[in-house]
Order: C-alpha cells, then structure tokens, then sequence
C-alpha cells in the first residue's frame, strides 16, 4: 500500500513579531513543521506499518521551505522520500491553489491513501483534505481520530460533536486526521542521522505542468485588535473576591 501525507511548513508562532503599524513581521521566523500535521505524518507511518507498505511525505510551499533542515525534520518522523513542489508565492497561495498542484503531485507519485492534518498551524482553513477527494474523485473523510486497514478497504472512526461514527472506507481515500488521533513518536538519533540519506525530490511548477492562478487576494494581514481590559485584581478571601467580582461586573452591565 502506498500511503502519501500531505504536510504543510509554516513559520513558527513562537517567532511572529507585530510591527508598530501592525503588520505581521516574519522575517525572523524559523519554519517548522504545522503542529497539526505530526499526527497525520504519524498516521501514515502507522498504515504503511500494518500493511507492509511504503510512507512518502509531499509538501508545497515557497523557497524558504526548500531547507535541508526542514527536510531531515521531516523525514525522521518515518516517510521514506520527500517530495516538494516549491515556487515563489507559493507560502500565500490559497487552497484551491495548493490543492490543484497536490493533486497533480500525488497522481504523479501514485498513492492508495493520502493523509492531511484537520488544519494548517497558519490559517487552519481546514480545506485540503476536502478539496483533494473532490479534485482526485476520491472518497474522502475529515475528522478522523483512528484508522485501521482491513480486506483492502478502511475503517475509520469519525470524531463527532457528541458521538463516534464508524465508518468502512474503501480506496482509494484522502483521511483528514484529528489531533487526538496519535502521540507522534519524537524521532531518535539513528531517524534523524538517517534523515539524510533519503531521497528528496524538488519540483517546480513547470516540473508538474500546472499553470495557477490565485483566487483569493490577501489585502493584509493583522492581529486581533486587544481587548482594553481593567486590570482590576480581588485580593481577598475567595468568596468575598468572587462577591466584589459579580458586583463589577453587575455595575458594567455584563451581568
């Protein structure tokens, strides 16, 4: 079985700075790996261990995710080769952007399940895995929190608002994870020298012919304005704390 997850390289919240007039500053941003997208790498590796099978990663994503560190990263969380589409603007496309040339990527490669993350860490849309069914006529299920392979088909557990839906699945099939699916494994010493020696492959847009054109126009981007909160602090016995706090907020109207 060839299993493909799809994993998106951000900027790390950690680093964003907000400039004075409010813009969003990345240029000192070190790129990681989206937080939501370890439990799908994880995912994968654990279907490709049940089956016997074979675990690529597939990124797309502007030049500055076309680092070797980023790419060991990746690699010594279990996929065997990494394959990149990398291209100027690419950091901003949109998801129906990404989307198209992932698509185009995974026919290439070839794949019977490809896993995605519910979310990116940067704009969380939540779209990949839904787009990528529609566009490879696959079936497709987001909200997944377990996958098990059994008589060539998957069954999965949907994670629900108030139950669990059981699910058969056949493949091919695009699986968009939860984030309580798995613990992702922290690789090893012997994973991440490994890293190295595994194949990597970059391709250009022109590489997959895929011409695209944005559909979406970022005008900026800016922080939630801060709540102008008062800062008042109780210093008293809990009760009567909690009394001065419902007679507060009663004076402001909110209760």
């Amino acid at each position: 079985m060839n299993v493909v997850v799809c994993c998106k390289l951000v900027p790390d919240t950690e680093d964003v700075k907000v400039s004075a007039d409010g813009a969003i500053d990345l240029s000192r941003a070190h790129w990681k790996i989206s937080d939501y997208d370890l439990q799908a790498i994880q995912a994968g590796v654990d279907i490709a261990s049940q089956t016997g099978g074979r675990v690529v990663a597939l990124s797309v994503g502007g030049p500055l995710t076309n680092s070797s560190a980023l790419k060991k990263d990746v690699l010594s969380r279990g996929p065997e080769e990494l394959f990149q589409v990398v291209g100027d603007g690419l950091d901003d496309a949109d998801t129906v952007t990404v989307c198209d040339i992932l698509a185009v990527a995974i026919e290439r490669i070839g794949a019977d399940v490809v896993v995605c993350g519910e979310g990116s860490a940067d704009r969380y849309f939540q779209q990949a895995g839904i787009q990528l069914g529609e566009r490879l006529g696959w079936a497709s299920v987001n909200a997944v929190n377990r996958i098990a392979v059994a008589d060539g088909a998957l069954e999965v557990d949907r994670l629900l608002e108030n139950e669990i839906e059981t699910l058969d699945v056949p493949m091919p099939a695009v699986l968009s994870t939860t984030t309580s699916i798995n613990k992702p494994a922290l690789p090893g010493m012997r994973a991440i020298l490994g890293a190295a020696k595994k194949p990597q492959i970059v391709w250009s847009l022109t590489d997959l012919s895929v011409e695209t054109s944005a559909t979406v126009r970022v005008v900026s981007t800016v922080p939630p304005a801060e709540p102008d909160r008062k800062k008042i602090v109780f210093e008293a016995e809990p009760a009567e704390a909690a009394a001065k706090l419902v007679a507060a907020l009663k004076q402001d109207g909110i209760l």
